[in-house]
């Protein structure tokens, strides 16, 4: 983790409430389908020396999001549940007309990459589009931003004791700073909904979805690293300059999406 990450958080603020506050249900769906092409497109290029994967697939998957609330809820359901199945039927699909030109690796290099950005980035336009979605889908950037500024400072003034060589500048105390700051955070923000919104959301809890949702935003930090490491890349790509790519940005934000949906729809 590094200042990077800092400054990155202080400029995408602006532009995610922007598109949050004053967008409406479609142009939020669109903003994360624009996120997601973006993201995807950065993945399958670190992977371009080793494998080659099926980008369009995974661009056609990805403009499927901006259509999550124009079609009726019944009809997504039920399309979610053949979603898993239809790709790797079309992924085989694929194999099959190109004699093998398109290998069993780059189909599952195509597969993950769906699975990893598409499966975990949809939450986010699915958790602004519920009741008070609007404003319970700002725990995720809370939580996990304020789980990086937290680990950040504290981590590089009192980290003595490395958390793993995966990434190195990381440290048991900036990990355990981090889980405290975001329960900070977010207990602030339920102060804010409570007093003002009228809200009547459990401080209690909201610790424990924090605590677990920190973590994961940890881990989320630690998968990216993984991946970068594997495909031997710094950074996923230099679309922000100094501060690397779209997914860089967001790897800790997406991964706890599909978790705050299902834990913050429990209210």
């Amino acid at each position: 983790m590094n200042i990077k990450r800092i400054t990155s958080a202080l400029i995408g603020l602006p532009l995610v409430a922007f598109v949050l506050i004053l967008g409406n249900q479609y142009i939020i769906d669109i903003a994360f389908s624009a996120i997601a092409i973006l993201s995807l497109q950065e993945f399958y290029n670190a992977f371009k020396e080793t494998s080659k994967p099926m980008k369009w697939i995974g661009y056609v998957f990805s403009v499927g999001i901006a259509f999550i609330h124009i079609i009726p809820t019944a009809y997504t359901k039920n399309s979610l549940q053949l979603l898993i199945p239809s790709l790797v039927a079309i992924l085989f699909l694929v194999v099959i007309v190109t004699d093998m030109k398109s290998t069993i690796k780059d189909m599952m290099v195509t597969l993950f990459g769906i699975m990893y950005i598409l499966g975990f980035i949809v939450f986010i336009p699915m958790l602004r589009g519920i009741e008070d979605g609007s404003y319970l889908v700002w725990y995720i950037f809370a939580i996990a931003w304020g789980t990086d500024i937290f680990a950040y400072f504290i981590g590089k003034r009192f980290g003595k004791h490395k958390f793993s060589k995966i990434s190195p500048n990381k440290s048991i105390e900036g990990c355990i700073a981090g889980v405290i700051g975001s329960i900070i955070v977010s207990l602030l923000y339920t102060a804010i909904l409570n007093n003002f919104i009228d809200f009547n959301i459990s401080y209690l809890y909201i610790i424990f979805v924090s605590l677990a949702l920190s973590i994961l935003s940890q881990i989320g930090d630690f998968a990216a690293s993984c991946i970068k490491r594997y495909v031997g890349i710094k950074d996923f790509s230099n679309l922000i300059p100094g501060h690397g790519g779209m997914l860089d940005r967001i790897d800790s934000v997406i991964f706890i999406a599909p978790f705050a949906y299902f834990l913050l729809n429990i209210f």
